[in-house]
């Protein structure tokens, strides 16, 4: 399983870095954009697992992509989701 989530990573971070590429950005522009260090870029261009949650969104809304990404996890575009959407609104399951 850490395989794949290292793999994924990657894929995640080689993606950032196409839509960085698409929109015709330098790293520099989207460092400035995202209020992070080039350093920090680099890294999660690379897969780096220790890249801050915070510096992901930063990035992901400097390309435009923040919105999109936050859906992707919403559980109620799901079957499943919409399904069990009772159990989302509780405080804690018991």
């Amino acid at each position: 399983m850490a395989y794949n989530i290292t793999r994924q990573r990657g894929t995640f971070g080689e993606h950032l870095r196409a839509w960085r590429m698409v929109q015709g950005l330098t790293a520099q522009q989207v460092c400035e954009r995202a209020e992070i260090s080039l350093t920090t870029l680099r890294n999660l261009e690379r897969g780096d697992g220790g890249v801050r949650l915070e510096a992901v969104l930063q990035v992901a809304r400097a390309l435009g992509v923040l919105d999109s990404l936050v859906e992707s996890v919403d559980p109620l575009r799901t079957d499943l989701g919409r399904a069990r959407a009772d159990l989302i609104h509780r405080k804690r399951v018991r």
